[in-house]
């Protein structure tokens, strides 16, 4: 306790503050933004994590999530910003309790950097492009409903704690996500309504309506429709930006003036100019290189160069980054003179195609997709539906998903790019092109009565992998005989633009089927898959400050016109699913079992059901009490899980049992409870418990003098109506005991 004296001295002392929190009133601020639909979005700060350099909490319904950024002030080693984005769902937030072992949060899950890779493409692109200091922004889930998803919430969470920290930021940033149902674009769709909708978009933009990141998915919705979708969602985040100006405007620290490295002498840079230029001009003139080649004549000439500036005592690292800005310039420039890329190809021409299915006769499904240097091959595996990927408890309550009957696996070995690399799980990369390549799947892949998993493994990569990976999935599953409503198939359209003097997008070139230098190089990677019909998965990394919805609109056309001509190349191949099965394709049936033949199905413990799995691959799962679906990894395996299921049910008449009637039993076990007894060969021993062998009260059947082998008389009162167990009694063809013998009170 503190003194009366040292209390006014304290409040002195922090005049204007919160004596429990020693926060100054005009540090705690708060707005809220509403939008067109009747929702708002409120932003808090100054109340949470004050020793980050900013920290903020948007809430959207009953969705809270709090963002923290803290930049070193000490620059890093690196050349590139060292941005780290972290998103963690917490079980708490729901008022849950994690279910694992240690029933705490443990690794993040694939939401969880699927959310975390959301926002980096959402910040990144608005950092000052000599800004290296390692940076962190965390985004912690305070609360959790089940009506409002928390994605775009933590999206612009971390754009108001960046736009209100001192760290030098171009933004802020406003995300919407969009949703389409009955032909009516709808903001900030609820879990519910994401339900009963084709669309399933996000739009991250900044002032002046341009789009900084888009990701979604789609039931095959129609150009026009995602153009609309796409306009509607920038001009709503439109509102959120002006709000968050306000917000930093009152509560927002001044930008912090930071060191950037001395660059080179212009006489250098000059000269490293000279020696490279016109060497860098022929290798990327020279149209008969492949990835490699060019790859090793420009480290080549590179390590020339070097070599020449060595008597400069320049630092290396800083001659490297000069040679290869001009690398860099040309490569743009060269784009724009001539309309022609470094591989010969036009702006809009594709790279060639070919495709192989059916590649090995014990998969259920596989093909082999190369688009130029880029090969993917992909395969199908059918399983029971206890087989389904199962989720968390707080993806299954934020995406309302319990669990996937299809899902894609992505995988990029190191080999695939000529490179020495560890193997291991997937990391983030690989999650985040999976899930985006499954997105394009998903929606021509029908309700199937089995588990489907693909896999796309990477085999060489020169760009696009993972709309490489739509395209070879589409056909495997074709050649799996899964009847999609329409082939699929992804493309990757980039950008190569040039500012005026304020900044903005003077001119611009789209690049058609991106290549792998051409995205380094370039400045936008926008990822499109779909159907000739429509689009079913679209992501855009752009990495200017911002497109013009312009640009946008011209690389969604470009975008539908390649995947129609890739889709024409792929049905060459195949262009429907397989009709008939191939003899390794799982087969499923239903049978039936009555009730009584239930533990003759099972065996003691499961112990049938089990040997049957480990031996023959079949899984028998319950469907009700009667009806049970077996699942078999082929027609030779269902044979003989037949054959064995009929014997242990015995499928012989057996006798019927009289309702009523009187049957001579043989003991053939004595337990503490009852006896077991049968009454005809080969019966399923049944219970006569110790309160049905006699009128008196007995703790175990040895003080009647029953042991195995004995026979008693016994009464057949059918089988009860839940357990279907036979129910028979002694005690009723017994007289009771003179003792126990009631009189009636005459009186």
């Amino acid at each position: 306790m503190l003194s009366k004296k040292r209390l006014i001295v304290s409040r002195i002392a922090n005049k204007g503050r919160c004596f429990r929190c020693f926060a100054t009133k005009s540090d705690v601020g708060e707005i809220e933004i509403p939008f067109s639909n009747g929702t708002t979005i409120k932003f808090e700060t100054g109340k949470y994590a004050r020793f980050a350099d900013a920290a903020c909490v948007a809430n959207l319904g009953n969705t809270a999530i709090l963002s923290t950024v803290v930049s070193k002030a000490k620059q890093s080693a690196a050349s590139f910003l060292p941005l780290v984005v972290d998103y963690r769902q917490k079980a708490a937030a729901a008022g849950r309790i994690p279910t694992n072992f240690l029933r705490r949060e443990l690794g993040p899950t694939e939401r969880e950097i699927l959310t975390s890779r959301l926002i980096d493409r959402s910040l990144r692109p608005l950092f000052p492009s000599n800004y290296f200091y390692d940076t962190q922004i965390v985004c912690n889930m305070l609360a959790v409903d089940a009506t409002n998803p928390p994605e775009t919430v933590a999206i612009n969470a971390a754009s108001a704690a960046l736009a209100l920290s001192d760290v030098p930021w171009n933004g802020p940033v406003g995300a919407v996500r969009v949703g389409q149902i009955d032909n009516e674009v709808i903001i900030n769709p609820t879990r519910k309504d994401l339900q009963n909708s084709i669309l399933n978009l996000v739009v991250a933009a900044t002032n002046r309506n341009l789009v900084v990141m888009m990701e979604g998915s789609a039931q095959d919705i129609l150009q026009q429709d995602l153009l609309k979708a796409i306009k509607l969602g920038t001009k709503e985040a439109q509102h959120i930006v002006k709000g968050i100006e306000k917000l930093q405007k009152l509560h927002g620290k001044t930008k912090r003036v930071y060191e950037t490295p001395p660059g080179l002498p212009q006489e250098i840079v000059d000269s490293i100019n000279t020696l490279s230029s016109m060497k860098i001009r022929e290798i990327l003139s020279d149209y008969s290189h492949d990835k490699m080649s060019r790859d090793n004549a420009i480290s080549d000439l590179r390590q020339t160069v070097l070599n020449q500036m060595r008597e400069t005592e320049a630092d290396v690292a800083q001659l490297q980054d000069c040679f290869n800005a001009n690398l860099k310039s040309i490569f743009r420039d060269m784009i724009f003179e001539k309309e022609i890329r470094c591989d010969g190809r036009h702006l809009d021409e594709l790279r060639q195609i070919g495709c192989q299915v059916s590649l090995y006769e014990p998969l259920h499904g596989s093909a082999v997709f190369q688009r130029g240097q880029t090969q993917v091959l992909c395969t199908v595996a059918f399983d029971s539906a206890d087989s389904a990927l199962k989720m968390d408890t707080l993806t299954m309550l934020t995406s309302g998903i319990k669990e996937k009957s299809f899902f894609l696996h992505y995988e990029f070995p190191s080999y695939a790019t000529g490179e020495v690399g560890r193997s291991g799980p997937a990391g983030r990369r690989e999650a985040g092109h999976g899930a985006l390549a499954e997105r394009g799947l998903l929606p021509v892949v029908p309700q199937l009565p089995y588990t489907v998993r693909l896999t796309a493994e990477v085999l060489e990569s020169n760009g696009s992998s993972s709309m490489a990976s739509v395209c070879g999935g589409s056909l495997a599953l074709m050649d799996a005989g899964v009847p999609l409503t329409a082939p699929a198939a992804g493309v990757a359209i980039g950008l190569v633009s040039r500012p005026d003097q304020t900044g903005q997008i003077a001119d611009y070139r789209i690049l058609t089927d991106l290549l792998g230098i051409e995205d380094y190089m370039g400045d936008m990677d926008f990822k499109i898959a779909g159907t000739k019909k429509g689009i079913t998965a679209l992501q855009a990394d752009i990495k200017v400050s911002g497109l013009p919805l312009k640009i946008v609109m011209e690389s969604v056309q470009k975008a539908c016109d390649a995947k129609s001509k890739i889709i024409d190349i792929m049905n060459k191949c195949i262009d429907k699913p397989r009709e008939g099965h191939k003899e390794n394709m799982p087969v499923i049936e239903e049978m039936e079992v009555e009730v009584h033949k239930r533990p003759k199905l099972l065996g003691m413990g499961g112990a049938n059901l089990k040997k049957l799995y480990v031996e023959t691959g079949v899984q028998v799962t319950p469907i009700d009490d009667i009806k049970y679906s077996v699942f078999a990894p082929s027609q030779a395996a269902m044979d003989e899980a037949r054959s064995r299921i009929a014997s242990w049910l015995n499928t012989e008449k057996t006798p019927e049992l009289e309702f009523g009637a009187i049957y001579k039993a043989r003991v053939v076990e004595v337990k503490d409870i009852g006896v077991l007894v049968t009454l005809f060969t080969g019966m399923t021993p049944a219970l006569v418990h110790n309160m049905q062998l006699d009128h008196r009260k007995i703790q175990h059947p040895s003080v009647l003098g029953l042991d195995v082998g004995s026979e008693i008389q016994v009464k057949y009162f059918g089988r009860d109506p839940v357990s279907g167990h036979v129910r028979l009694s002694r005690k009723v063809l017994t007289s009771p005991p003179p003792g126990i013998v009631k009189k009636l009170d005459k009186s």
